[in-house]
């Protein structure tokens, strides 16, 4: 077979429904692999499946609606069972880069209050050590210029070194679905991501940075072989 990586995205996405059973209360990622298991789960609404889903982006949620999937909140449900997501970059540990289309911070949050989360990518996707996809980091946009210089600090303890850009779409700074602007970090190669975490994590005027450590417990990897499963434990 000679398969596109949308075909192998699509691949990922249709397995983790084998993952979803009726009752469940759902996180529903952002991203073109998510697409697909939106699709793939509102055909199995319109075929009877009961489940209550939480969108982590405007545009998955116009997506769910338009298919039937019946959604709610966070305040109105504030633990899930399963959240199924993208990612830029996913390594051994499971650990990974999110952000690329924008909704690192609601992406975190709904990841960290489900029980489980399951993480579905196209091979390409699988690296070494994290890095060579620009580390997202949302930042608010006062004194976004300055947040930047200590960004660089704060990535630099940590080893982290590299261009900081500003997003910009349109003609214009990206704005995310909660109204801040995204800061796109061309590290490289990324030695201690727990240690450049803590860093970002406590820098003033960071809202949320795009690493996700330690929090998806199945990644499931479309290839021209079939479907990959990788755990960490």
């Amino acid at each position: 077979m000679n398969l596109t990586p949308d075909d192998e995205k699509k691949q990922a996405a249709l397995a983790a429904l084998d993952h979803v059973e009726g009752g469940m209360r759902l996180g529903l990622g952002t991203g073109t692999t998510t697409a697909h298991f939106v699709a793939g789960l509102g055909e199995r609404v319109k075929a009877g499946l009961k489940v209550i889903c939480v969108p982590t982006s405007e545009a998955t949620r116009l997506q769910a609606e338009g298919l039937g999937i019946r959604l709610t909140s966070l305040n109105e449900t504030p633990v899930l069972d399963l959240t199924v997501d993208g990612a830029d970059e996913l390594d051994g540990k499971l650990n990974l880069i999110k952000g690329g289309g924008g909704a690192l911070l609601r992406e975190k949050i709904v990841a960290a209050s489900s029980k489980r989360m399951i993480v579905i990518v196209d091979h390409s996707k699988r690296v070494e050590t994290l890095g060579k996809f620009p580390l997202p980091v949302e930042v608010v946009s006062f004194g976004w210029r300055s947040t930047a210089e200590r960004l660089k600090e704060a990535a630099g303890s940590a080893g982290a070194e590299g261009p900081v850009t500003l997003r910009i779409k349109d003609g214009k700074p990206f704005a995310t679905d909660g109204g801040n602007i995204i800061l796109d970090c061309a590290f490289g190669h990324i030695p201690d991501v727990t240690a450049l975490s803590a860093a970002l994590s406590i820098t003033p005027g960071i809202v949320e940075h795009g690493l996700f450590i330690g929090m998806a417990d199945l990644a499931i990897i479309g290839t021209e072989a079939g479907t990959e499963m990788v755990t960490w434990s």
